[in-house]
């Protein structure tokens, strides 16, 4: 059964169960980042400006799933005072302000490893702490832009196309956050010494695209879209429509696997060895899967290993089969949204609380954590309860 959530000390049961988090608000990759970790058992206190911030969405924002809200005003310096004492309690901050913004307000790494010497003071940035671009305005697009990985996107030979901001703010953004504040977690329980996390788009972006660097020195690469091994270059690697106007993934890259696929598909194909039948093999590939729906092919190649998969819309996903059957999807509160990932098999995370409002739970939070005269700080505007 799933009730009020209590905030107290390693509230989750996942394997981060007893670290303690302090989020200073921001968008995207930073709340993104924290959501994971409360899904892992962290107690997260996510701390928002006054009535939120323009793009708060309040119960429905999936990404603040997990962890109390505290409305504070960081302009005043009691609200200031009020961080620093949570970082004193704490294991790892999370911000993901432009380079700068917190040591303007006294929350700086100088400050706050000062009151937590073993303190992980984790930042989220587009571009990084340094370099000439690190106080310039940006978004996912132009991170992953400018770190060389946009480029080859898509099979639209006349122009790239963009994957939503998964690309940026979510594979080379959040997830390299969470990378580094674990691993430097890890060092402050050895050393007893903590340190600044430095997580750029930019920085992981290009590291999740290591491979292509690979192909590059092998050669490989010319830089022109639809000419690779896996950006639909090849016929065994690329989308095809089915009758129904829906679209079946094909990546039968190894010999076996293709092997598969040519018996299940029911037309003879010609050596996929040699690159002269690759149109032919397209073309054919082409004409058969418009010959059939996608459900009927799903139940052509269900359960075989010819890697060979529907394009299931984002809302009709939590239906698949397979994905239902191992409850990657779940709802809370009537939205639907990802469950905790990955999977632990003796501290298994659970879903925390629903997304909290900005304030709604400074009170409680605040008095959890430790902080004396919550009332004070509500009367002098310091703080607020939604």
């Amino acid at each position: 059964m799933i009730g009020r959530m209590t905030y107290a000390l390693g509230q989750g049961t996942g394997p981060l169960r007893g670290v303690k988090v302090v989020e200073v608000a921001g968008i995207g990759p930073g709340p993104h980042a924290c959501m994971l970790l409360a899904d892992l058992g962290a107690d997260v206190v996510r701390i928002d400006r006054p009535g939120g911030g323009a793009f708060s969405i309040g119960e429905h924002d999936v990404l603040n799933r997990g962890r109390p809200s505290v409305a504070l005003d960081l302009k005043h310096p009691d609200a200031v005072t009020t961080v620093l004492d949570l970082v004193e309690g704490a294991d790892v901050l999370v911000e993901g302000m432009r380079p700068g913004t917190l040591e303007r307000l006294g929350l700086g790494p100088d400050e706050c490893l000062a009151r937590n010497p073993r303190l992980v003071y984790a930042r989220m940035t587009g571009w990084g702490q340094d370099g000439p671009w690190s106080h310039v305005a940006g978004h996912d697009m132009n991170y992953i832009a400018t770190a060389g990985a946009l480029h080859g996107l898509g099979q639209d030979r006349d122009r790239p196309h963009f994957p939503g901001n998964l690309l940026g703010d979510f594979g080379g953004g959040s997830t390299y956050l969470v990378i580094g504040v674990l691993a430097a977690l890890l060092e402050a329980r050895t050393s007893g010494q903590g340190q600044v996390v430095d997580a750029a788009i930019v920085d992981g972006t290009a590291h999740l695209n290591a491979m292509a660097w690979t192909f590059a020195a092998l050669g490989a690469t010319t830089d022109r879209r639809r000419s690779g091994l896996l950006d639909g270059g090849t016929p065994w690697y690329d989308l095809y429509e089915t009758a129904d106007g829906q679209h079946m993934s094909v990546g039968a890259l190894e010999p076996q696997f293709w092997a598969e696929l040519v018996a299940r598909i029911g037309v003879e194909l010609p050596d996929r060895d040699d690159p002269a039948n690759h149109a032919t093999i397209r073309g054919a590939l082409v004409r058969r899967f418009r010959e059939r729906t996608q459900a009927e092919w799903s139940e052509v190649f269900d359960g075989t290993d010819a890697c060979v998969a529907a394009v299931v819309p984002l809302t009709e996903a939590p239906q698949h089969p397979h994905l239902a059957a191992r409850g990657t999807y779940v709802e809370r509160d009537g939205v639907t949204q990802p469950a905790p990932a990955p999977r632990f098999s003796r501290t298994g995370a659970t879903l925390g609380s629903r997304p909290a409002r900005p304030g709604e739970h400074t009170r409680e939070a605040l008095a959890a954590w430790g902080i004396d005269d919550v009332d004070g700080l509500l009367d002098n505007g310091a703080a607020t309860q939604a």
